[in-house]
């Protein structure tokens, strides 16, 4: 699996690359397909950043991130 940094995974926000990803608990995702992520924002929620501690206030569960593919592992 490929290996992404943390400021490498924050050029995929939406606005710096097309791309739209967020990590959750090691895991880069690809969410650029989900109309809730449009302009790299879900809500108080920003794509390129790592989500894991901020599922805690989300109104859904971890298994939401089961739809959306697979990019790498963040390091």
């Amino acid at each position: 699996m490929k290996e992404y940094t943390k400021s490498q995974l924050a050029l995929r926000n939406g606005t710096d690359k097309p791309e739209i990803w967020v990590a959750f608990q090691g895991t880069i995702y690809d969410v650029t397909s989900s109309r809730l992520w449009k302009n790299g924002k879900h809500y108080e929620h920003w794509a390129g950043q790592d989500l894991t501690a901020e599922l805690a206030d989300a109104p859904h569960q971890e298994n939401v991130f089961k739809k959306f593919t697979i990019i790498g592992k963040l390091i």
